[in-house]
């Protein structure tokens, strides 16, 4: 999906920059706010997994506080090393979809 996003972005932002019609303008407006329908989804999607490995994470953590033992901090350290990697992805998704906005707008102006 990052991949896709980048080039997508890659994409509107060469198109952004040359000269187009009012037709392939709309076109481009309607495409580009389809994707963003989607992207959203898939924003959602990602946060609640993070915010489900976050809450997972901090229960195991308080556990391991508790009551120790190696068993619940290997499972503790493994949520936290999942837990990284979708922040990373969801921060990348967030100012992607806010990045997408920014051209939907522009392309209405036009």
């Amino acid at each position: 999906m990052t991949k896709q996003i980048r080039e997508y972005l890659a994409y509107i932002s060469a198109f952004m920059e040359e000269e187009h019609t009012p037709d392939e303008l709309r076109a481009e407006r309607e495409i580009l706010l389809k994707r963003i329908g989607l992207y959203q989804h898939e924003r959602l999607i990602h946060l609640l997994v993070t915010l489900a490995f976050a809450l997972l994470f901090m229960i195991s953590l308080l556990i391991f506080l508790l009551k120790g033992g190696i068993g619940i901090a290997v499972l503790t350290l493994l949520f936290l090393a999942l837990l990284i990697p979708y922040i990373k992805h969801y921060y990348f998704l967030e100012n992607s979809v806010q990045k997408l906005y920014s051209f939907y707008y522009k392309l209405e102006r036009l």
